[in-house]
């Protein structure tokens, strides 16, 4: 009989023990929330053009190279458009050989686009000097990129335009070659 108590003993601690270390999770594991994440949108840019010295030096057209700039939020694209022509290209885009060419304008004053047509009134004083290539190539190409923009009139610092009433694109005499 003792023999049957002491296995029972043993059991029983055997028991005892492996109770002790078997623990019951009552609770329901959590599953994980996924969260939507949205990527953040790309950041709208505009292209903006400017001389490559060297093509114009050896006259390789076109002359004009395209850079990519930021659009600034709530800015109209084509004021955008203009304002980093006339800020001018970068340090590292000088360096690749690009220039403002601006004859002699600062910027652009008064801009408006009516039945296709954009109106720009030109800061600064036209000093062109009779070049064939000025700041008016360079406007028209940075401002064909915009399909509601189907003429060009440029206006110097006199509001003088060769052509102010027709539908055609036109320039100062300034700009004359």
């Amino acid at each position: 009989m003792r023999r049957i108590v002491k296995t029972l003993f043993l059991v029983c601690t055997a028991l005892s023990i492996l109770a002790c270390s078997i623990s019951f999770n009552l609770t329901e594991t959590p599953t994980p929330v996924e969260i939507p994440t949205t990527e953040p949108s790309a950041i709208p840019t505009i292209t903006v053009y400017f001389t490559d010295q060297a093509k114009f030096n050896v006259g390789t057209e076109p002359y004009e190279v395209a850079v990519s700039r930021p659009l600034p939020a709530g800015v109209d694209p084509v004021r955008a458009v203009l304002d980093a022509f006339f800020a001018g290209p970068t340090a590292d885009e000088t360096a690749q050989g690009l220039v403002l060419v601006s004859s002699g304008f600062t910027g652009v004053g008064e801009l408006s686009i009516e039945n296709g047509i954009a109106r720009l009134h030109m800061l600064g004083k036209c000093a062109n000097n009779g070049a064939a290539y000025s700041v008016a190539n360079l406007i028209h190409i940075n401002l064909e990129q915009f399909e509601q923009i189907t003429a060009i009139k440029i206006y110097d610092e006199n509001g003088d335009n060769l052509d102010p009433d027709s539908n055609m694109s036109s320039m100062p005499y300034c700009l004359e070659p």
